[in-house]
């Protein structure tokens, strides 16, 4: 495995549509950054909860303090950035947590509709149901102009972490890497950028 002698100097926020992997990814891209990690669904008041499980799409009113406390805490610690798995759908919601800091680089895990519903419905304790993947694809609004990466959320977890910090490097954002453990070869068809 990958061994970083410190971590980026930016918030990175794995993005997408439910389904896509932004929980598994993040959390192993923070442990591979040794940073933090948050999970934005632990910001969410009760009330958006009750709308997901009872299947009613949020709003941008009902996102706005939820995206609010996430860009909070993305700034609480100057010291070391997070890692945020957060849907961040559509540009405005992005330019959100941007206002708390505009460095945040993004990574977007693309992925269709069929397989993100066939993995939501194969999560049953979540509070998100699968009647809700359409209205993700609707409000999703691709990385365009904004500091970023996207990547195919199929590939394996390994991959996309691999691949993120590799493109990290490339944009300048970490700056001390040892390459030992990084394999060689490309992934296979790279980002979707």
């Amino acid at each position: 495995m990958a061994r970083l002698v410190a971590g980026p100097a930016v918030a990175i926020v794995v993005m997408g549509v439910t389904g896509c992997g932004k929980t598994t990814v993040g959390a192993l891209l923070a442990q591979r950054l040794e940073v933090p990690y948050l999970e934005a669904d632990d910001f969410h008041p009760a009330a958006n909860v009750a709308k997901m499980k009872a299947g009613i799409p949020l709003t941008d009113e009902d996102r706005r303090p939820w995206l609010a406390a996430i860009a909070q805490r993305i700034t609480a610690d100057t010291d070391r950035r997070p890692v945020v798995s957060c849907s961040a759908l559509k540009r405005r919601y992005r330019d959100l947590l941007r206002q708390a800091d505009p460095r945040i680089w993004f990574l977007l895990l693309a992925i269709d509709k069929a397989t993100a519903a066939q993995r939501v419905a194969a999560r049953p304790d979540h509070f998100m149901p699968a009647s809700l993947v359409a209205s993700q694809f609707a409000d999703l609004e691709p990385l365009c102009g904004e500091p970023g990466y996207t990547v195919d959320a199929t590939w394996p977890p390994p991959d996309i972490a691999t691949a993120a910090v590799r493109q990290l490097i490339v944009d300048g954002l970490h700056p001390a890497f040892v390459r030992a453990g990084l394999p060689r070869a490309g992934l296979g068809g790279g980002g979707l950028r």
